[in-house]
This record gives C-alpha cells, sequence and structure tokens, in this order.
C-alpha cells in the first residue's frame, strides 16, 4: 500500500539575510535541501519544525508565516512506495546563531563523518541571496517553495 509521508522545512536567515541549507548524504547520495523532517504522529506541523531544528541543528526556532505547501504529486527520492507532502515556513532563531558550525563550500565533511561510507551525514552552510538559484537545491519540492520565500523577502 502507498503511503504519505509529511515533511515540513523551515526558511532561517541570519542577520545579512542569508539562507541557511543542509548539504547532506542520503544512502549515499548527494543532497542540497533545508532545515526540518518529518512529521510524526500526533505532532502538529510546527511542533515538528521546532523539534527538527533542534535536532539537527541544536537550536531553539520560533517557526512565523506559512509558505508553501505542495500542490502536486510527488514520490519520495528515498522510497517510490511514499508520496511527499512538504510544508514550508520560515522561522526565526531565538539564539544567537554564531553557536551553529557551518561551512563555506558545499558538502564539506569531516574526515570522521566520511569515516563510515554506510552513514548518513549532514552540514549546514549559509548561502548569499544572490546565490538563492533552482539549481541550488536538490529535491524538486525545495525548488519551487524557494520562488515562495524570494517573493517574501
Amino acid at each position: 500500500m502507498a503511503l504519505f509521508n509529511v515533511r515540513v522545512y523551515g526558511f532561517l536567515t541570519d542577520t545579512r539575510g542569508w539562507l541557511l541549507v543542509s548539504d547532506e548524504i542520503i544512502k549515499g547520495k548527494f543532497y542540497t535541501k533545508l532545515p526540518g523532517g518529518g512529521l510524526e504522529f500526533g505532532e502538529g506541523t510546527r511542533d515538528c519544525l521546532q523539534r527538527e531544528f533542534k535536532e539537527e541543528t541544536g537550536l531553539s526556532v520560533q517557526v512565523g508565516q506559512h509558505l508553501y505547501t505542495t500542490d502536486f504529486f510527488q514520490v519520495s527520492a528515498f522510497d517510490p512506495s511514499h508520496q511527499i507532502l512538504s510544508i514550508y515556513y520560515r522561522v526565526h532563531a531565538l539564539e544567537d546563531l554564531g553557536n551553529l558550525t557551518t561551512q563555506t563550500k558545499p558538502f564539506a565533511f569531516s574526515a570522521e563523518q566520511l569515516a563510515d561510507p554506510r552513514t548518513d551525514r549532514e552540514v549546514f552552510r549559509w548561502v548569499a541571496p544572490k546565490d538563492w538559484q533552482e539549481d541550488l537545491f536538490s529535491l524538486p519540492i525545495d525548488k519551487i517553495a524557494l520562488q515562495s520565500f524570494k517573493q517574501l523577502v
């Protein structure tokens, strides 16, 4: 039986207006996406996004304006038996972003992160507004959500 997979992602910018993205290796493939993740049973979308940001980045965030919800059929890039429904919000950090470890180049993983090729990995980096192009993101829904975000800022 095919399943629905609800994902919730956040657009977070710093004081310069740069966007936080996540460079990840998932099941041996490279992806650039937004911080966020899967909705758990019994959880609201805003609660999910706060939890995912805390788990992934260590940051507490306030979830702001809703930006986009998938309005077309999309199969999961990770499981062809799942249909993806993604929800995007603007988020604001409730603490100093200087405590967040980021990289300056895409996929700049440490030697420790690359030691076990079977392990999924994640690093963060800030992206300047001039580089907010569709090809920034790997996943098709992120590309569309980026357009909604760019209209906001």
